[in-house]
């Protein structure tokens, strides 16, 4: 019985791990849970739209978001940085801002698009992946 009961501790305590896992999007690009929000990984020459379309799929597979929910960036990046980008489905302390130009869009904190229309970035990949 402690033999079971020792390997039912161990099991669940290898497990914990695994849901804090990097995920991989449709399109290569990597997002991993971050504290309360998840970072997208540089868009691996995809760009905003790569990132959009990971954060995305993220959300969608990982979050369980619908395609009406919005994703928002959750805080702003240095223009010129290469980092990942923090998202969040939560725009608590975020001022939501329209996005008009993608390739700036990962820059500001509350910008935001929903995951339906950010999943349509994925279609991206498959073109440039023929």
């Amino acid at each position: 019985m402690l033999r079971l009961f020792s390997a039912c501790v161990l099991t669940a305590a290898l497990a914990a791990p695994l849901g804090a896992q990097t995920f991989h999007a449709k399109n290569g690009v990597t997002a991993t849970p971050d504290a309360g929000v998840f970072s997208v990984a540089n868009g691996g020459g995809l760009g905003a739209r790569g990132m959009w379309c990971a954060a995305a799929d993220y959300a969608r597979d990982v979050l369980g978001a619908n395609g009406s929910q919005r994703i928002y960036v959750a805080e702003d990046r240095a223009r010129g940085q290469r980092g990942p980008v923090r998202f969040t489905l939560d725009a608590t302390g975020l001022t939501p801002s329209r996005v008009s130009i993608i390739g700036s869009s990962i820059r500001t904190a509350g910008a935001n698009l929903s995951v339906g229309h950010a999943i349509s970035f994925c279609a991206d990949f498959k073109l440039r992946s023929r």
